[in-house]
């Protein structure tokens, strides 16, 4: 076993953390701040796709300081008032452009928010998430200008390494694509994020644990990892509902193992922001629709629907403590077992 503060990110936890990576890099904390700058997505907007990804409600996860009609320096300010409640050591802001394809625009639109939102006091960058069908070649040249003088990191949504899964979550695009403009984007320069979802219907315990050395082969800085949540009002929950046997649900503590056991398989040089989601108590309501089965109660046959695995009202970093618990318990880390 390596000595705890002889990891190669340099310090002590068992994963290359984010909050560290971003303390070592800059000197302190720098908070997110999400502003909705009104994008849409072309896989709503008919260009592609109508309804979006199967899974996709923004609403979800989009905080309440957002909104699409206020101007983005309100945006700005309100989120930074709402951070500093929790965050009292956040000397700097990243302006977060999350809801939607952030990059799906007119370069000079672009341009004209982005700014924008540089230019507010105490923002040092810029995270954009964005689709990898929604970047071109002169957008990525502007981005790469601007990170010679900000951090601008783009963040790009895969979910799957299977096309078989991106086709029944309606993505609209393979991987093929998400690979070449990942590797794209980190040749110019510009810091590199990658988004997936661990739970998505027809992959297999043992098919989401493979595709840690796919994405360990990416160039990525930095990576986030959700659980699939079904939110109530999706196409995904009418999916859940005809096929229940198609998704792999992990309770918590099944979650917790299946973390462990991928990222002792990950490259240790890529910086994780996330292992898990969490969604408003207003979205774990019971589900209704359709009968899945029966079971006799008294001699009775009851109605029975499939309920998604939900894990309450824990929050994320209950769930990074417990993670990170089982990481000492094992005595394991990030990369243990990774090979290139």
């Amino acid at each position: 076993m390596p000595d705890l503060k002889q990891f190669p990110w340099g310090h002590p936890r068992r994963f290359n953390s984010y909050t560290e990576h971003i303390r070592q890099t800059f000197g302190g904390r720098m908070q997110k701040v999400v502003v909705d700058a009104g994008f849409t997505c072309p896989n709503r907007d008919g260009t592609k796709g109508v309804g979006g990804c199967t899974y996709c409600n923004n609403d979800a996860f989009n905080p309440s300081y957002c909104n699409p009609v206020e101007p983005l320096h309100y945006q700005i300010a309100k989120g930074i008032e709402f951070h500093t409640v929790r965050y009292r050591r956040a000397a700097k802001y990243l302006v977060y452009f999350q809801p939607y394809s952030n990059t799906y625009a007119p370069l000079p639109r672009l341009k004209e928010l982005y700014e924008k939102a540089l230019e507010y006091p105490g923002v040092a960058g810029l995270v954009i998430g964005t689709r990898p069908d929604c970047i071109d070649d002169p957008t990525l040249e502007y981005l790469k200008q601007l990170s010679e003088k900000y951090f601008i990191q783009v963040e790009y949504g895969v979910e799957s390494c299977f096309d078989i899964t991106l086709e029944r979550i309606n993505r609209q695009h393979g991987f093929a694509l998400s690979e070449q403009i990942i590797r794209k984007t980190h040749a110019m320069g510009i810091s590199t994020g990658a988004h997936f979802i661990f739970g998505l219907p027809g992959e297999s315990y043992d098919q989401m644990l493979s595709t840690a050395a796919t994405i360990s082969s990416l160039p990525l800085d930095t990576i986030k990892f959700h659980q699939l949540q079904i939110v109530g009002g999706t196409m995904m929950e009418r999916d859940f509902r005809e096929h229940p046997a198609d998704f792999h649900q992990f309770n918590l503590e099944g979650y917790i193992g299946f973390i462990v056991r991928f990222i002792e398989q990950l490259n240790p040089a890529v910086v994780i922001e996330r292992f898990s989601g969490e969604i408003p108590p207003r979205f774990m309501e019971p589900l209704p629709t359709a009968v899945a089965g029966t079971v006799t109660n008294a001699g009775q046959a009851t109605s029975v629907m499939p309920q998604p695995q939900r894990w309450g009202l824990i929050r994320y970093d209950a769930v990074l403590r417990l993670i990170e618990k089982e990481l000492e318990s094992q005595d394991t880390w990030q990369g243990k077992y990774y090979q290139i």
